[in-house]
């Protein structure tokens, strides 16, 4: 995300109000979700790593980037570590970049799949924030998610779709466009969704960085353990 215009915090913050002991040692005391242990290293695998690996590609902006916090406690970092966890021998690239917006993404999309060796297993897709704090019309951030997920989908690589929210201060026609945006697209390319990504933190200013826009560690642990279902069920069996 990006410190212009509104802040996500105020985002999702004005959302809300219109929705509406420790033990003595580290190994006493069960990991966070996410499989990471509270100095944020990574936690011992519950089950071993089997398979063979699959890359994740999670592309976004400071929210993926991991503004203001450790690399290890970036989303990606611990979402890979939530995996493993469970067995699965992922590799999560972190390609959030802070104050990404949705043309910015369109515009690095193919040069970060053509970096790739490998084609990944998935693409979690996360942008649509900066256009929304900065003011752009759910018509142009449309046409940029759809021009994405053509790429990638003539690539034949799987998609996340991590949706967002407006806030309702932009007016009810915008809130409308903005929102349907999302489930509207997915359906439309056959994208795996989460409507709204930061449903589980966004209520509770205590999980955000004194910017009020990022989360914190903790916060980033929440949105790993609501989230990670969805991404190992947009995950594809490993080829045969």
């Amino acid at each position: 995300m990006h410190k212009r215009g509104w802040s996500i915090y105020g985002v999702v913050g004005a959302l809300a109000l219109a929705v509406a002991g420790c033990g003595d040692s580290a190994d006493e005391a069960p990991p966070p979700p996410g499989g990471v242990a509270k100095d944020g290293a990574p936690a011992l695998p519950a089950v071993p790593v089997m398979g063979p690996e699959r890359k994740i590609i999670a592309f976004g902006d400071s929210l993926f980037a991991g503004y203001g916090l450790d690399p290890r406690d970036s989303y990606p970092e611990k979402l890979e570590n939530a995996l493993r966890a469970k067995g699965v021998n992922a590799d999560v690239i972190n390609a959030g970049v802070s104050g990404d917006t949705t043309a910015a993404g369109l515009n690095r999309l193919e040069f970060t799949l053509e970096a790739q060796d490998t084609p990944p297993a998935l693409f979690i897709l996360e942008l649509g924030g900066n256009d929304l704090l900065r003011g752009v019309s759910p018509e142009e951030t449309r046409s940029n998610l759809e021009k994405m997920l053509t790429i990638l989908k003539a690539r034949d690589v799987p998609v996340l779709l991590m949706g967002m929210r407006s806030p309702p201060n932009v007016g009810p026609e915008y809130q409308a466009r903005f929102d349907a945006m999302y489930r509207e697209l997915a359906k439309e390319y056959g994208a795996a969704l989460i409507p709204f990504w930061l449903e589980d933190i966004y209520r509770d200013p205590s999980l955000f960085q004194s910017d009020r826009i990022h989360p914190t560690a903790e916060g980033i642990e929440r949105l790993v353990a609501s989230t990670l279902g969805d991404v190992e069920g947009a995950l594809p069996p490993p080829a045969s």
